[in-house]
């Protein structure tokens, strides 16, 4: 049965990266403590997150689109806000794509491994996180 966040990949993909997303978290937590840090953005990043906005329209329509396009434009939006609600929207994307590309890591590994079990039919569209 497929999982949401397991389209196109080994069922339990998604929980899988998630759960070593918070082993990194607790690892943090126990060598840094708690952090309190200004966000540092706001519109002063607008122009380059246009411009990379820009990058990942440019290499889809030229098909050479990469996870790294597509994850810094997600890093260089969350940069420009300077709303709270609108600057967490912008980094649950950054952490959704790069949570998806570790997910393509794994499913390249697999791959090259021999057969798996993968649910759905195909990837849907990268940039849609955009």
């Amino acid at each position: 049965m497929t999982q949401p966040g397991d389209y196109g990949l080994p069922a339990g993909s998604l929980h899988h990266v998630l759960s070593e997303v918070a082993v990194e978290r607790a690892a943090q937590d126990a060598m840094w403590g708690l952090q309190e840090h200004p966000d540092g953005t706001g519109p002063a990043y607008a122009s380059e997150a246009d411009l990379a906005k820009q990058a990942v329209t440019r290499a889809v329509a030229e098909g050479r689109v990469t996870w790294r396009h597509i994850l810094y434009e997600e890093v260089l939006e969350a940069f420009a806000e300077e709303d709270t609600d609108r600057l967490r929207a912008e980094l649950i994307q950054v952490a959704a794509v790069a949570v998806k590309w570790i997910q393509a890591l794994d499913r390249r590994a697999q791959s090259s491994a021999g057969p798996q079990t993968v649910t759905g039919a195909a990837e849907p569209d990268a940039t849609a996180a955009s």
